[in-house]
């Protein structure tokens, strides 16, 4: 490797306030690390974007301490290790890290996977067969625990995680709605992926088009979105239905309280009166399940009983783009940033 490359990355600037603006990053370049004893080089191929990352980029407490002011921004990764330094790795190895925005990293043994290509493309370790899938997988089958008969609304349905848990509640014999943010997302979600029906949220007719999609009422909505999607959803609630709440991407740029009247009251008026289930989980909460995940995944995958899209972006300094965009529903798929062959 010539010592005259450089590792390009990309670090958190500022705090944002409200939706990120190109300032709150910055576009760096560093030399590239060297691995100590035990340690591995990596050389980034696939970067994740994920709408989690949001509220990384904040202060204050949460279920993971922030990104640090001048701190290359994180995110999952699959590498390739160009050097090696540890008995367990040798180069070539292609790994699943945590590498961050970066195009080289230097990491610890343990906190990496190693991935097969011949078993499935690699960057499906970012979605369909990595965290996404994983939490679309338990979030659905713990909180959810879909039946039969059942009819299952999904928010955000045609990304990483909808479209998985839409199609692993079909898996399991529901009745499937999908909200999605375009007609053509919602075509997508009925003829490539199976869905019983998909609502687009950009609709004026949302909520009316939502109510005539489920005239059993819905059993169990897992929840990506929250604001107003959530408000059309918790009236079509049956009695002892089940909310996974997984993200809240509508909220995580807000800089206060949403404008208009207070929906808590309607909210838990439901919750009581129905004795609805809502509950907020992170896919580590079920990491013990990776084995299951892994397993019936992939068969289903092999049999064609579940596909995957991936929205793919070329080059490291069009990730901030591609995550502002993410943060406003314009990816269709698993988002990706592809940062080298």
């Amino acid at each position: 490797m010539s010592s005259t490359r450089m590792n390009r990355r990309i670090v958190l600037a500022a705090r944002p306030k409200g939706e990120p603006q190109d300032t709150d990053f910055r576009l760096e370049e560093a030399a590239i690390p060297r691995p100590a004893d035990d340690q591995v080089l990596l050389r980034i191929l696939y970067l994740s974007l994920d709408p989690y990352m949001r509220g990384r980029m904040n202060e204050g407490p949460s279920y993971a301490p922030p990104v640090s002011i001048g701190e290359v921004m994180e995110g999952g990764t699959v590498a390739e290790v160009i050097e090696s330094r540890s008995p367990k790795w040798k180069p070539g190895d292609i790994v699943l890290s945590y590498a961050g925005w970066q195009e080289y990293a230097v990491a610890d043994p343990e906190g990496l996977r190693k991935l097969n290509p011949s078993t499935a493309p690699i960057s499906t370790a970012l979605g369909v067969l990595g965290m996404p899938g994983l939490t679309a997988y338990t979030g659905l089958l713990n909180i959810g625990q879909p039946k039969p008969g059942e009819t299952v609304v999904v928010s955000a349905a045609s990304g990483a995680v909808g479209s998985v848990v839409g199609q692993i509640a079909k898996i399991n014999g529901t009745q499937v709605v999908g909200i999605a943010g375009s007609r053509g997302k919602c075509k997508y979600l009925v003829d490539e992926l199976g869905f019983d029906a998909a609502i687009s949220r950009s609709e004026p007719s949302f909520s009316e088009d939502l109510k005539a999609a489920c005239p059993r009422g819905v059993d169990i909505y897992f929840e990506n979105v929250g604001g107003s999607v959530l408000k059309s959803i918790v009236p079509l609630l049956n009695n002892f239905g089940r909310v996974p709440v997984c993200g809240l991407i509508a909220q995580y740029n807000l800089s206060g309280p949403e404008e208009g009247p207070d929906f808590t009251p309607m909210l838990m008026g439901a919750i009581l009166t129905k004795r609805l289930t809502f509950r907020g989980f992170i896919v580590t909460d079920f990491a013990s399940q990776h084995r299951d995940f892994f397993r019936d995944m992939s068969e289903w995958l092999r049999d064609g009983k579940l596909k995957y899209r991936e929205d793919v972006v070329n080059g490291l300094e069009n990730a901030i783009s591609a995550f502002k965009g993410l943060l406003r529903g314009a990816n269709f798929g698993k988002l990706i940033v592809k940062i080298a062959e």
